[in-house]
């Protein structure tokens, strides 16, 4: 369950009339190649959104997205940093303020979604500007998660990955689920990959069979989350590896991978030298540990990964 409370009383948001339906779903052209969404949509069968599907700030909050037959994504890899099929993130304080304006309560379901989701607030990445600046003072877990997306949900979706880490959650992010969803493709990394001082999250009752690069689900420097109910078909690699990043792009990671729950899953194809779960995995092992040096906390402070209180059994490995 999600540790996470909900949003208060976030408000469905209205159903999109025709001519936001006209806009979202016209085909995607060089400079108009991004939807954005703040009314609750219905696809049918046969109906593609084929621009990225963008929902940005509290105006996004409520919003639902429910496919009946309908798909979203371009359906083909990407090669620039902004091409995904979904993209919810925060809108930055305004001047003068320190407040973020981020979304919540959004739910994508029964969706077949071709490519990459990405959720963020302070940064796409834990090497964001805004991230980084934030990390070298006290208080940033908590700055970050008041400034991420929080409580997004992804329900009995068929996602197919085309060479990006098809479920990214960026820095902050609570409250997430992924539940009853078929997680396909290729990945030159991950499939589904926590960020820094996110937590609260949930994966369960997926089916992963994606050729990965890596581990299929990282958790970086991300705590108290909940995976279980899955089946993980490895394909040689590893299933879940809980670390913490040390120093990359000159970030301070604050939050260790703790008090995380890893049971119920069922992991078939184990490589030889790929265990299904490794908790602190890193320990320091990494060429960009000293370059958030300076600071007396976090990984500045001490490289290791550091996470305790997590229960990763029972599982299963077939």
């Amino acid at each position: 369950m999600d540790a996470t409370p909900p949003p208060a009383l976030v408000r469905p948001a209205p159903e999109c009339d025709a001519a936001s339906r006209a806009r979202i779903l016209a085909p995607r052209r060089p400079g108009d190649d991004v939807a954005t969404l703040t009314c609750s949509l219905r696809l049918g069968p046969g109906e593609h959104v084929t621009k990225r599907l963008l929902l940005e700030g509290s105006a996004a909050s409520g919003v639902t997205v429910a496919c009946d037959g309908g798909t979203i994504g371009p359906g083909e890899a990407g090669t620039g940093l902004l091409d995904f099929a979904v993209e919810i993130r925060s809108r930055p304080p305004a001047p003068g303020s320190t407040r973020w304006d981020r979304p919540e309560g959004i739910t994508l379901r029964g969706c077949a979604i071709l490519g990459h989701v990405r959720i963020w607030g302070m940064g796409m990445n834990g090497q964001g500007e805004r991230v980084r600046d934030s990390s070298h003072s006290l208080g940033h877990t908590e700055r970050a998660q008041a400034a991420a997306p929080t409580h997004v949900s992804i329900l009995d979706a068929a996602i197919t990955a085309f060479g990006r880490i098809p479920v990214y959650l960026g820095p902050g992010v609570t409250g997430f689920t992924l539940r009853g969803s078929t997680i396909t493709g290729t990945s030159s990394a991950t499939a589904v990959y926590l960020d820094a001082e996110s937590a609260d999250n949930v994966i369960a009752d997926n089916t992963f069979d994606i050729r990965t690069g890596r581990e299929i689900v990282a958790v970086d420097g991300s705590a108290r989350n909940r995976i279980t109910g899955n089946r993980f078909a490895l394909h040689g690699e590893g299933g879940v590896r809980l670390y913490r990043n040390c120093g990359e792009g000159g970030t301070v990671r604050h939050q260790t991978p703790s008090d995380n729950v890893v049971t119920g899953n069922t992991f078939s194809g184990a490589g030889f030298f790929a265990a299904p779960i490794v908790v602190n995995s890193r320990n320091g092992w990494d060429i960009h540990c000293g370059a958030d040096a300076g600071y007396p906390f976090g990984s500045s402070l001490d490289n290791r990964d550091n996470g305790t209180g997590n229960v990763v059994e029972p599982n299963r490995t077939e």
